[in-house]
């Protein structure tokens, strides 16, 4: 069974462009390069990856394509651009015959604007995704569930991955309306969802993997296992877990699952929503 993790980053530290990463998260205050991925794929037995952006940056991408152009077991990137600009249609033109850029994200969640994802130069950009094959990736707040919907219903063509499960409120161990949502939001066959950085909307220190199932539960109903995807977050999940351990929880979880329910989990969902290349 071939197992990739969906979703990770890579970064050259600087406290100047990574601010985000505050005291709380000493041990995030280092480079994280392809050689450390491949120790912490190898600790947990995984195949290939995703690296996703970590800045709003061109200058990101590009380095993100050239790490993977450089290491196969980088399968794809997810990248960032200017999407509401005037000038991302022709920014776009820059990344043709980049084969591992699979799809783009902006950081929704950390827009002032709560209605970020509704206006209109935003979905202007979308639109001119469709057809390009290129997967737009969500990254909210649970509190973004409803504007998410209303967003998705516009582009019914376009193929959206949610990150982290909509960042569910763990730590307070708060269900509601975060599974209405997510229930609503998965009737929309276009959206798959990555299973990935529950660790971090925990309690860092007191987290279980009793605690996320009540979580877990809601994503495999909402969505069923055929539109889930398994990601990691590494290195942001270091601060409440090691590589190896959030391996063991997803497999423990699904260990009762079918056999094509886990294949698909694990790998072969995500070589199908993001058009990997099998080796």
């Amino acid at each position: 069974m071939t197992t990739i993790d969906a979703h990770h980053h890579l970064w050259r530290y600087t406290p100047q462009e990574y601010d985000w990463i505050d005291g709380s998260m000493e041990v995030l205050r280092r480079d994280f390069l392809a050689d450390d991925l491949r120790e912490a794929m190898g600790s947990a037995g995984v195949d290939g990856s995703i690296a996703v952006q970590a800045r709003q940056t061109l200058e990101e991408t590009r380095w993100l394509l050239d790490l993977a152009e450089a290491n196969e077991e980088i399968c794809g990137v997810i990248g960032w651009a200017p999407i509401a600009g005037a000038e991302f249609p022709g920014v776009m033109e820059e990344f043709d015959g980049r084969a591992k850029l699979k799809g783009l994200r902006h950081v929704i969640q950390g827009e002032r604007d709560e209605n970020y994802i509704l206006r209109e130069d935003f979905n202007a950009g979308i639109r001119t995704l469709e057809g390009s094959g290129l997967v737009y990736e969500i990254l909210i707040y649970e509190r973004h569930l409803p504007q998410t919907i209303e967003f998705v219903d516009r582009h019914p063509n376009q193929l959206f991955v949610l990150d982290h499960m909509a960042k569910p409120l763990i730590a307070g161990a708060v269900l509601e309306p975060w599974a209405t949502g997510m229930r609503e939001l998965a009737r929309r066959e276009n959206v798959w969802c990555k299973v990935s950085g529950m660790v971090t909307e925990a309690d860092w220190m007191t987290w279980t993997p009793e605690k996320l199932k009540p979580y877990m539960d809601v994503a495999v109903e909402a969505f069923g296992p055929g539109r889930l995807i398994a990601g990691s977050d590494w290195p942001v999940c270091l601060v409440a877990c090691s590589y190896d351990r959030w391996w063991r929880v997803l497999r423990e979880y699904f260990a009762d699952f079918s056999e094509t329910e886990r294949t698909g989990f694990f790998g072969q969902n995500a070589i199908e929503a993001y058009g990997l290349e099998q080796s």
